[in-house]
């Protein structure tokens, strides 16, 4: 089990190669009746819920980006407000007050454009940019993640149903040769504990069938639940077509994979990329330091229903503004003032909105001077986080080193379990067509021959594990080489 958990790796390559073709389009989709392995890392991609939720982190990063670009343009506001005063009110035109109900409007549009605040707008534009495509990076990470759990299950199901099938064969082995002893024992050429021997022979093979079932139906139970489906599906997977592998030695060294996977795999690009971000992240808080100028500009009118335009109407009003003393006699005479008389005339909606339309421009200039250290405390927070972020991605090209290490360690190591395993295979073949002629011939009992048959049948199927053992390695190390993978 542990081989086969090793072999899973490898897979991943090839659904990086081929991509993700998505036929399904079912929040929850099910597995088909047959599927291989392209449609089973199809399902796991549309049903997990991790993968989905990455996808929201990307949009959601993306709205950043959007909004920190758009924080860059000017902006502008239109406030209008409508009033009605009853009583001693002031008259907005006029600034007096008056005794009348007023209904009054006000309109102002007023707009902003930040000029220069140390370059803070635009390094966050950077940012929220850099840290989108990190994102993009992680979630293709986290598919790859998925994939290579899909990858592993399927395997197991693979690997069960070969086990599967070696024990059919050899239940069926033993069963065709108990048939013909039963035959020899009848006719009275063989002792009958041969046959006892081959019944119990057989009796052991049915329980083999029985657990390696058992041992199939439980790895199809652990892909279903990857993919994410209910396992009340009855469904077969496709094999796998791998070649028997060559042993020449591997070309590239552990230094060459290294180099090629550390600038590829969307772990190290990811790790990478939120190092550039947090970089940013130090600029945009030093901006902090640096003064702000913006300039702002105003456009406003209002209307009064008490505003009023005077006009003469031809008529005058006398009034007494004093008295003086005649000389002569001593009487008081009046002195009178003329008034001029006036019709007054509301001013018409239009006409306000023009009159008392106004506007103007202004500079607005901000200069910390001191703000409780808060901006140089950002900074420091700024560049742990710019720290934190490199040791990040040095874990990540540490732990990608150690796996490049392990997987070529792993190939040659199944290059040679693979290589030995075919000289025992071919040891244990001469070996059993001696000891079937030698039953045959009646020189051996049937104890000798199940030996002789049953130590084969397990070279063949370690021969099996060994060749998908060692293939499954080499696509490993293509797959940190980036290379274009198939089991042609």
């Amino acid at each position: 089990m542990q081989v086969a958990w090793k072999q899973m790796r490898v897979v991943m390559a090839l659904l990086l190669t081929t991509g993700l073709s998505g036929a399904y389009a079912q929040t929850t989709a099910s597995a088909p009746a047959r599927v291989n392995l392209q449609q089973c890392i199809d399902i796991a991609q549309q049903n997990n819920i991790l993968i989905r939720q990455g996808r929201l982190t990307v949009a959601n990063s993306d709205l950043q980006v959007r909004q920190s670009r758009l924080n860059q343009l000017p902006t502008a506001v239109f406030q209008g407000n409508q009033s009605i005063n009853g009583g001693r009110s002031i008259n907005p035109q006029s600034n007096e007050f008056v005794q009348q109900t007023i209904n009054s409007s006000s309109f102002q549009l007023n707009t902003s454009v930040t000029l220069y605040n140390g370059g803070v707008l635009r390094s966050t534009v950077k940012q929220n940019e850099i840290a989108l495509q990190a994102g993009q990076q992680e979630l293709n990470a986290t598919q790859n993640n998925v994939s290579l759990t899909v990858a592993q299950n399927y395997l197991n199901v693979l690997t069960g149903t070969e086990q599967l099938a070696v024990t059919q064969r050899q239940a069926d082995v033993t069963r065709a040769q108990l048939e013909r002893m039963q035959r020899l024992v009848a006719a009275g050429s063989a002792p009958e504990s041969n046959v006892f021997d081959l019944q119990a022979t057989l009796a052991s093979n049915e329980v083999d069938i029985v657990t390696a079932q058992n041992t199939l139906d439980l790895a199809k139970v652990a892909l279903l639940q990857a993919m994410n489906v209910p396992i009340n599906q009855n469904f077969e997977v496709e094999p796998i077509n791998v070649p028997d592998p060559g042993l020449d030695p591997y070309t590239a060294s552990v230094q060459q994979l290294y180099d090629v996977a550390s600038t590829n795999l969307p772990e190290v690009k990811g790790a990478d990329l939120r190092v550039k971000s947090a970089t940013l992240g130090v600029q945009v808080a030093k901006g902090g330091l640096y003064p702000t100028l913006s300039l702002n500009g105003n456009l406003s009118t209002i209307y009064s229903s008490a505003a009023s335009v005077a006009s003469p109407n031809g008529q005058s009003t006398q009034t007494t503004i004093g008295f003086i003393v005649d000389p002569v006699t001593g009487a008081n005479i009046p002195v009178n003032a003329s008034t001029p008389g006036y019709d007054r005339t509301g001013i018409s909606y239009g006409s306000q909105l023009s009159n008392n339309f106004s506007q103007s421009a202004s500079l607005f200039l901000r200069v910390p001077i001191f703000q409780g250290n808060l901006s140089r405390n950002r900074i420091t927070t700024a560049k742990i986080q710019q720290q934190n972020a490199e040791l990040t991605a040095l874990n990540t090209r540490l732990t990608l080193r150690q796996q490049i290490e392990t997987a070529y360690t792993q190939m040659k190591a199944g290059a040679n379990k693979y290589r030995a395993t075919q000289v025992q295979v071919l040891s244990l073949e001469r070996a059993f067509q001696m000891a079937e002629s030698r039953l045959n011939a009646g020189a051996i009992n049937a104890t000798d021959y199940s030996i002789a048959k049953t130590n084969l049948d397990r070279a063949r199927a370690s021969l099996v594990q060994a060749k998908y053992d060692y293939v499954f390695r080499t696509k490993i190390l293509d797959y940190y080489q980036n290379k274009s993978l198939s089991f042609n």
